[in-house]
């Protein structure tokens, strides 16, 4: 018998020591340059060049230097206003399409040192750099490969000079956290003085994997190379600054015609998802103006991004596995406008109140499986606000249900989820229950979980109990679990001026084609006549406005509603085209200003709200406030 025992026990025993080790590594995984940038989250790219007082997107690298000479230069005041949206970093484009040098590079003349910039001795990559470390960021560079103004491109001289660039650029300035290459090159440009067009071999001309990124691995180890494809982090597909719903970090580069991806040579249909156990770990970068334009362009003061605009690119990109990269353009003097600044600020105290607060850091959470080293990989890991401590289930449990207990009822409309990725970005699938009088019921659910998911709701919702259903490959390894609250705070600029304040029901009626008055009256508060009212004309201004926030009535309404509402303009009264659409979801009793921003300024508006859904539900109007 005593033989028997020792058998089961030699059996046994490395099983639970097996079992009680950490998970394996599944798939590709995150270099240690690439876990710092994760954990960055944000940060700011700074166009300022000739093109600047050219007025004009691109440069066509034609510019005199003799223009760029910005009368209040100040880095400074740049640096402060990313700092104050709660950037991590801010990364200087050195060089644009236009090749003008930014610094006094010995490789071209066409520079800050040909310009009457600080009597030609200027050098502002170094005054960027600098107001960036004042301000606590961290520093970055871009530099454009093409090059529209230098003789030489296309030349095996110009790709020689273009690596002598980046040594500078790797050498001079620090410790930089990325060096940022786009995909645009080869077209048309002055080229010296030839008007022309002048193509490359994109797979071959610039050697990126044999001669160009081992510069900066060289000089800057723990700089994230970023391009169309990598090799350290990808474009996201798009400048919206949006990632795909599921978007992974694991990429499988892919190129065209037989020819290996490369900068401006990539299939980008993968771009904006990742690839499911993709070869690499590429994450997305979202890269998105904070204007309509990366450049300055004074006809768009009006239109720089709110900082619910910001905050939605926020949850769509960061909220995604993904990095945020925010585009600011400085005026021809040298600093941001007013409205620039003010939106960075509002933006920054928009995410610091969100996420003040875990109003789950006092839960109980109980899995109904735990890896046998329970105290190692216990579910209270996920509540202590670190990366990399985490909880997981045994080897062959795949499927895991945590049931998560507040301490009392809390009102929530955002849920944070992470991995620990140093093991790979294990789970496909997350689906969120609530409890509600002793049955469950689904919430929501969310794909690709990676460095970081938020699940934004329809509406806030108050509950004290929740439950996680997990879905993976290999045992997951949840690091993170939180419950949050949006900051939602009236926000207007200085220049904006309220066209009308207020706007009652029975005011906002003017001329209606139809007869509306009960689709608006409190009273009768029903759609009757959907076909009338889709096609009525509701509003129509005389004056531009480029934003309206509408207020429902709490009294009497019926909550759940859906609303749909389209947006025509037109600057002339006469062509109109589509402007805005969208939805208004799950308006709630309690009422909440929904805000409609839209790009440009016109003449009058076509506004409709169109009912979805809304067979006798009441709905009734508190007010409109429309804004220039």
């Amino acid at each position: 018998m005593k033989r028997y025992k020792s058998f089961l026990l030699s059996l046994i025993f490395p099983a639970m020591i097996h079992a009680q080790e950490a998970p394996k590594p599944y798939g590709a995984l995150p270099s240690e340059r690439q876990l710092r940038w994760h954990e960055m989250e944000t940060y700011c790219l700074i166009h300022f060049t000739p093109t600047t007082f050219q007025n004009k997107e691109w440069g066509f690298g034609d510019a005199d230097p003799s223009i760029f000479n910005p009368k209040q230069f100040d880095a400074l005041q740049i640096a402060t206003a990313a700092a104050s949206g709660g950037f991590k970093g801010l990364i200087s484009v050195a060089k644009h399409h236009d090749g003008f040098c930014l610094w006094p590079t010995a490789t071209t003349d066409y520079s800050i040192a040909s310009s009457p910039y600080n009597d030609g001795k200027g050098d502002m990559v170094k005054e960027f750099m600098e107001a960036t470390h004042k301000q606590g960021m961290q520093f970055g560079v871009y530099l454009s490969a093409w090059d529209r103004n230098d003789v030489r491109y296309g030349t095996p001289a110009y790709a020689d000079a273009y690596r002598q660039q980046l040594t500078e650029l790797m050498t001079q300035y620090g410790e930089l956290f990325t060096s940022w290459h786009d995909g645009a090159n080869g077209g048309d440009g002055y080229y010296g003085g030839r008007n022309e067009k002048r193509t490359i071999d994109r797979a071959t001309y610039y050697a990126w994997h044999e001669k160009t990124w081992p510069i900066v691995r060289a000089k800057q180890p723990m700089a994230m190379i970023f391009s169309d494809v990598g090799p350290d982090m990808r474009w996201v597909g798009n400048e919206h600054g949006f990632a795909d719903e599921t978007s992974w970090a694991t990429f499988t580069p892919r190129g065209l015609d037989g020819k290996p991806p490369v900068p401006g040579q990539a299939d980008y249909s993968e771009s904006p998802s990742g690839t499911r156990n993709g070869t690499h770990w590429i994450p997305a970068e979202c890269d998105v103006p904070h204007r309509a334009g990366w450049f300055y362009h004074a006809d768009q003061d009006a239109n720089v991004k709110t900082p619910d605009e910001l905050f939605e690119i926020y949850l769509k990109s960061v909220g995604r596995g993904a990095n945020m990269n925010l585009g600011l353009a400085p005026m021809p003097d040298g600093y941001l406008h007013k409205n620039d600044v003010k939106s960075l600020a509002a933006f920054g105290e928009k995410i610091n109140k969100t996420f003040a607060e875990n109003l789950a850091k006092d839960a109980t959470i109980v899995a109904s499986n735990v890896r046998a080293n329970a105290e190692k990989f216990a579910t209270k890991w996920m509540l202590d606000g670190d990366r990399y401590s985490y909880y997981a289930s045994d080897d062959n449990v795949l499927t895991p249900e945590l049931t998560v207990t507040l301490s009392g009822e809390k009102e929530f409309d955002i849920i944070q989820l992470r991995e620990n990725i140093k093991l790979g970005q294990r789970i496909d699938s997350v689906v969120i229950q609530v409890e509600n009088q002793g049955t469950w019921q689904h919430l929501t659910s969310a794909t690709s979980i990676g460095a970081n998911r938020l699940i934004k709701l329809a509406a806030p919702i108050q509950v004290s109990k929740l439950k996680l259903k997990v879905y993976a490959p290999v045992a997951p390894t949840l690091s993170e679990f939180g419950l949050y609250k949006e900051f939602t705070e009236a926000f207007s600029y200085d220049e904006a001026t309220a066209v009308k304040t207020k706007l009652t029901a029975d005011e906002f009626q003017v001329k209606s084609k139809h007869r509306l008055a009960k689709a608006f009256d409190e009273q009768a508060g029903t759609f009757e006549n959907i076909a009338a009212f889709r096609d009525g004309v509701i509003l129509e201004l005389s004056q531009p406005i480029s934003a309206l926030s509408y207020l429902p009535r709490q009294d009497g309404m019926k909550e759940g509603i859906v609303l749909k509402y389209e947006i025509e303009g037109s600057r002339d009264g006469k062509k109109w085209q589509p402007v805005k659409t969208g939805e208004f979801s799950n308006i709630q009793a309690n009422p909440i200003a929904q805000t409609i921003h839209f790009e440009g300024s016109f003449a009058f508006k076509f506004l409709r709200f169109i009912p979805k859904e809304t067979v006798g539900k009441s709905f009734s109007v508190a007010s409109f406030t429309l804004f220039k």
